[in-house]
């Protein structure tokens, strides 16, 4: 058996750091699931405040 495979072996079955690497895929989802809420929530923001804006400026004049 090559120097390689007996390697390889004690590395498939060495788990150490998995936690690791699922916290860091799961915090990655959550970062670009919120970035994808927050950039369809400011869009309607920006919508609701001109029309908040508009219905003002038609109140006072």
């Amino acid at each position: 058996m090559s120097r390689f495979t007996k390697f390889w072996k004690k590395f498939r079955k060495n788990e150490n750091g998995a936690v690791t690497v699922d916290w860091v895929v799961l915090t990655a989802g959550v970062v670009g699931l919120a970035g994808g809420v927050l950039a369809s929530a400011s869009s309607g923001t920006v919508e609701f405040t001109d029309d908040i804006a508009t219905y003002m400026d038609e109140r006072i004049e």
